[in-house]
C-alpha cells in the first residue's frame, strides 16, 4: 500500500514504517502531594479519554526515562489544582 511521505518514518534499525492513528481524545496528568507538607511524592498518573479510558502510573527510572504501568481505570474523581487552590473534576 502506498502512503504519503509525512506518514512515513525510520526506526532505530533503519526500517520504514508507518505512524498509524490509534485513538484520539483529551488527557489528564497529575501527580501526588504529601497533604501535611504539600511536597511533590514522586509519582505521576495518566489518564487518557478517547473511544475508552485508560489509565498509567509513570514511574521515573534512573537513565532519565519513564516507565508507563497500565493499571485499571478506577472512573471519574476529583483532583487538586495547585493554581486555583480548588479541586477539579478529572
Amino acid at each position: 500500500m502506498k502512503y504519503p511521505g509525512e506518514v512515513l518514518t525510520k526506526s532505530k534499525k533503519g526500517k520504514i514504517e508507518v505512524r498509524s492513528l490509534a485513538d484520539r481524545g483529551r488527557f489528564v496528568r497529575y501527580g501526588y502531594l504529601d497533604p501535611e507538607s504539600g511536597k511533590k511524592s514522586g509519582k505521576i498518573k495518566l489518564v487518557l479519554f478517547g473511544e475508552k479510558e485508560e489509565e498509567f502510573f509513570i514511574i521515573p527510572v534512573k537513565d532519565g526515562r519513564n516507565l508507563m504501568l497500565p493499571v485499571e481505570f478506577k472512573g471519574r474523581r476529583k483532583i487538586w489544582d495547585e493554581s486555583k487552590g480548588e479541586e477539579t473534576d478529572l
